[in-house]
């Protein structure tokens, strides 16, 4: 009887408790983890899909890593200083006696193998994957390019590539390899590679040390086999550092 009459002054307060206590509660907001925004306001995710390759910087230094009086060789660091590629204890012979040249890696692993070509009118010299085994048996069907120097009557172009299974050149290189100011062209024009004088602090460096820049694409093991073949169809004379 008490609370019949409640309900009867009190109309709604019966059933907005009902209401209350019945009404289920909202869910949570679903954790959503913060999206990285890239310079260009948008998602990191994009920015990092649009955005092009860039290419790769290494520092040359023409001498060997073992440092031996009367030899000759490179060593060829990337942009974080570690040692990428290099040519130890090789002594600048005539072609007929100088044998292969053997390009490794930084830990020494052989990679390429160069080889003059010994009857040639233009300092031809031919790639070969390097490997103990193989040494001493390279064919021409084992030959991955060849590289020689190119006829005065081409002006510009210093020397010229030709892939294996091309009959025609597949890379040309433009400028003057001694000056350190050369490009490396395809067969459409692009350049893939440019070598430059090294500076240092708004100071130039000796020819000894230069900038090599390969384009994203490239390998860089094969451009590098490149610069070797040049700087030995480029001669001039060369003065090793003796090791102190």
């Amino acid at each position: 009887m008490m609370a019949i009459s409640a309900s009867r002054i009190h109309p709604s307060s019966a059933t907005e408790m009902t209401t209350t206590t019945t009404r289920p509660l909202p869910p949570p907001p679903p954790l959503v983890p913060p999206r990285r925004v890239g310079a260009g306001g948008g998602d990191g995710a994009d920015a990092d899909a649009g955005r092009a390759p860039a290419a790769l910087h290494h520092t040359v230094w023409k001498r060997s890593s073992m440092g031996f009086h009367g030899t000759d060789g490179f060593s060829v660091y990337d942009a974080t200083g570690a040692l990428a590629f290099r040519v130890d204890n090789y002594s600048r012979r005539q072609k007929v006696f100088a044998g292969e040249l053997i390009l490794m890696d930084g830990q020494g692993a052989p990679l390429l193998a160069l080889r003059p070509q010994i009857f040639s009118m233009h300092d031809q010299w031919n790639c070969y994957n390097a490997s103990e085994e193989g040494q001493g048996k390279r064919s021409s069907s084992h030959r991955l390019f060849s590289m020689r120097k190119c006829s005065v009557l081409q002006k510009g172009h210093q020397a010229e590539v030709s892939m294996s299974g091309s009959c025609s050149t597949s890379f040309w290189v433009e400028g003057c390899f001694r000056r350190r100011s050369c490009k490396i062209r395809n067969s459409d024009g692009e350049e893939v590679a440019r070598i430059t004088r090294k500076k240092s602090n708004s100071l130039t460096l000796g020819d000894d040390v230069f900038s090599l820049v390969v384009q994203p694409g490239m390998d860089c093991a094969m451009i590098m086999a490149f610069v070797v073949v040049l700087d030995r169809i480029c001669w001039k004379p060369y003065k090793p550092l003796i090791c102190s």
